[in-house]
């Protein structure tokens, strides 16, 4: 089994599927890896550390003309500016792993089962124990709430601790963290242990428990959130009303912080305004939002992708990609998801194990055999739900007691 790492071409990634770690692990069962030059070294990995791993290094034409899996971190789906110009080499029956954004450009689904491949969708995996070491959201969250913190604090015109000098008392910022999922989680811990004074808020009431974890003080809300948590342990988006008035709740509690970091998305929707340029007016002039939400169009009214504004003496940062910006952490990370996926997809044996029965592949499988079995992104493109198998048909045997029956799986 080959399995094979094109080099990310995104602008601005420098992340890397797999590193040198990844490589010796994976060699060991057997796998051949074969890595473009160039791959890794935006992330600290040069071609010679892959090489004495076990790696090969090749051309990118050869990654794909040689590879049965080829696995990516920003794959097509995701990467909306050059993933394009790959298309023309994949191959029927390849294996395409990656972040796609399938639930945000379902019509890639589409697109990779009319080439015949088998494409494997890294948002969609279940949040499910043994699926944990897989899950590249999470890994990818913890990073971006750590560095929203570090963003924050330098473009702060405050410090974060509170000082005793001699020159007199300096007070303690006070950050605010919108979202308690693993982002604003991490976000709390970081801004906890720089010594500021730490408040959040999640509309998921299991997340109190969580946010004391951490440090942080939990705000209530006069809000009824019974229906506020998927079974996969999202947040649902909720309706107009409930966020009209956990705006009006919320605009106090933001106009005392100093920082305000949001966190708020839902998969495959438009992230809640939670912020609007009403309670950004409220804020102290030097005040600062940092917006993780931005590529979802932004948890802040007044949030520009890729941008810092200032609107009404308060900035608002809107950050692209931040795994990206610690991209050796973030390959560790992503590498080690992926090679627990490919310890379930692939036997000691080294031969291919796609089980359809593993919720896990059920979950994540987007296109195969010229086809898009997940249910969801068949829903999302208006495709017939698919006939559950059927068993075969029985036969009597009049010299037999009994009769056997066959499940075609």
């Amino acid at each position: 089994m080959i399995v094979s790492i094109p080099k990310e071409t995104l602008p601005g990634e420098k992340r890397v599927a797999l590193i040198p770690a990844n490589i010796q692990a994976l060699s060991k069962r057997g796998l051949e890896i074969i890595v473009e030059q160039g791959a890794g070294e935006n992330a600290g990995y040069l071609d010679s550390a892959y090489q004495e791993a076990g790696a090969k290094i090749v051309s990118r034409q050869d990654v794909f003309s040689q590879g049965e899996i080829v696995i990516q971190v920003q794959s097509f789906g995701a990467n909306k500016r050059t993933a394009d110009e790959d298309l023309g080499l994949l191959r029927q029956d390849q294996i395409i792993i990656g972040a796609m954004d399938p639930l945000g450009n379902p019509e890639n689904a589409r697109v990779l089962s009319g080439r015949g491949v088998t494409a494997i969708a890294l948002e969609l995996v279940p949040r499910i124990s043994r699926a944990q070491s897989m899950d590249i959201l999470s890994s990818m969250a913890t990073l971006s709430g750590y560095k929203s913190v570090l963003i924050g604090a330098m473009e702060l015109p405050r410090i974060f601790p509170m000082m005793m000098t001699a020159a007199g008392t300096l007070a303690a910022s006070r950050v605010f963290i919108m979202g308690a999922g693993v982002a604003g989680l991490q976000a709390c811990a970081t801004a906890k242990r720089l010594g500021a004074i730490v408040e959040a808020y999640d509309v998921r009431p299991a997340a109190a428990e969580q946010i004391v974890s951490v440090g942080a003080k939990p705000i209530v809300l006069d809000l009824d959130t019974e229906s506020s948590e998927d079974k996969g342990g999202y947040a649902k988006e909720q309706g107009e009303d409930f966020l009209r008035r956990q705006r009006e709740l919320m605009t106090e509690v933001v106009a005392r912080q100093d920082l305000v970091i949001t966190t708020a998305a839902v998969p495959g929707a438009k992230s809640p305004i939670l912020v609007t340029a009403d309670m950004v007016r409220a804020m102290r002039p030097g005040s600062v939002i940092v917006d993780l939400a931005a590529e979802r169009g932004g948890n802040c009214e007044l949030t520009r992708l890729g941008e810092t504004v200032v609107e009404h003496g308060v900035t608002i940062i809107g950050p692209d990609n931040l795994p990206a910006t610690v991209p050796a952490h973030a390959s560790q990370l992503y590498g080690k998801n992926i090679e627990t996926l490919l310890n379930l997809l692939i036997t000691e044996e080294g031969s291919l194990n796609l089980d359809f029965e593993d919720e896990i592949f059920q979950d994540t499988v987007i296109a195969h055999g010229g086809d898009v079995p997940q249910t969801r992104m068949r829903e999302l493109l208006g495709l017939a739900p698919l006939a559950a198998p059927q068993p075969e048909e029985t036969s009597t045997i009049t010299d037999s007691p009994s009769e056997e029956t066959e499940e075609n799986n």
